[in-house]
């Protein structure tokens, strides 16, 4: 039986700051960001949006009537939780009042915890064909102003609705995956920005990449070229382009044209680039990028998959694309959104990140920047309080 994600739409925030208005204010050279990292926006959250809202305002786009009759199961993927016990994928249940009979929970694995929830959600739909699981995928990358890893900051939540049969892309359970205790990045519960050594992170993702690809061809017998296109998690475009030559030398091609580099991963890059770090999102998000960004026919196409998570654990695994799945993209409202995000100044951006929400339980209403059609309303008794946008 085929299992797969049926459907799949991201969000992002309304607001970003231009990489070249953070090198120009930080002194730093706009090549830095452009060229030599590969990026050139960061979408930052205002104060209203939050996890939660993401992930809902990702959801609503992809969910109907009789989804959500057949959802039995929310699995929320994240390492921006707003809560140490209570599971953010409670609030979605209730906001768009999924059955009573449903299990819902939160994982957190650094960056790999969406791809955990996706095989776990798959394993257990060849159980339960009938049904379906919504797996979402929310995060929110912050670090401390005047640090390395400051401009490789960006948000934004991806929703999946997994069944049998899909109409998008079909996985098969073949995977190649490995974990070794690492502090390449961190964030203990007293601190509100995450840790990183950069240069051990991207070490290990590298090494992962390679560890985890030959686990997957020893398993399928797959080779490099059986896929036609691959897509990374995307903590810095660059990093990305680098990693895939590696996965490509390891495979006795000497070194890729700039013409086989663009084609095999450009087009997943293209969203990325415009929203920064999105965490759990981030490779579902390079999905979401290739098939809406590709003009010729996918369907029937093997796409190599390679998902990491810092502390660590990497996974790849593949996906193969449905025939006619360009009638279920929303490219279209996806696009748009990105075109109509409003630039920050510098200003904005650090006001929008110095923010402090209460600690005392006092009643706390916020301003309404803009949104999707969810927001975070107000804080009252410790209780975050979320609403739809009319």
């Amino acid at each position: 039986m085929n299992v797969g994600i049926d459907s799949i739409s991201f969000y992002t925030t309304n607001y970003y700051l231009d990489l070249k208005s953070f090198a120009t204010n930080r002194g730093q050279e706009i090549s830095k960001f452009y060229d030599d990292l590969g990026q050139r926006k960061m979408s930052v959250a205002p104060p209203n949006e939050d996890i939660v809202t993401l992930a809902a305002n990702a959801a609503c786009h992809i969910l109907n009537e009789n989804d959500v009759a057949d959802i039995e199961m929310v699995l929320f993927a994240t390492e921006t939780g707003t809560d140490l016990s209570k599971a953010a994928a409670t609030y979605i249940h209730r906001l768009f009042n999924l059955p009573k009979r449903c299990r819902v929970i939160e994982l957190k694995q650094a960056c790999y915890s969406a791809t955990f929830g996706l095989q776990m959600g798959l394993s257990w739909l060849r159980q339960n064909a009938g049904k379906k699981v919504l797996l979402l995928a929310s995060d929110i990358a912050r670090y401390e102003f005047n640090t390395p890893a400051e401009s490789s900051q960006g948000c934004g939540a991806v929703a999946m609705l997994l069944s049998a049969n899909p109409r998008l892309l079909t996985i098969g359970p073949e995977a190649g995956f490995c974990t070794r205790e690492a502090m390449d990045f961190w964030r203990p519960n007293y601190l509100d920005c995450a840790l990183v050594d950069g240069r051990l992170s991207c070490d290990v993702y590298m090494r992962f990449a390679e560890e985890t690809w030959q686990q997957y061809s020893g398993l399928t017998g797959r080779k490099f070229f059986d896929h036609d296109r691959f897509c990374y998690h995307v903590p810095l475009a660059k990093l990305v382009e680098k990693t895939h030559r590696k996965l490509a030398r390891i495979n006795g091609i000497k070194d890729l044209t700039i013409d086989q580099l663009d084609y095999q991963i450009g087009k997943s890059l293209i969203y990325n680039r415009e929203v920064g770090n999105c965490y759990t999102a981030s490779l579902y998000l390079s999905i979401i990028s290739l098939l809406e960004n590709v003009s010729t026919d996918l369907a029937g196409k093997l796409i190599g998959l390679y998902s990491y998570g810092s502390g660590s654990v990497g996974e790849f695994f593949s996906a193969r694309v449905v025939d006619g799945y360009q009638r279920w993209l929303i490219r279209g409202s996806h696009q748009t959104m990105l075109a109509a995000r409003q630039e920050l100044s510098f200003a904005e951006y650090e006001d929008f990140y110095r923010f402090k929400m209460p600690i005392d339980g006092s009643l706390f209403e916020l301003h309404q920047w803009q949104t999707g059609k969810f927001r975070l309303k107000e804080i009252k008794q410790h209780q975050r309080v979320y609403e739809k946008v009319e």
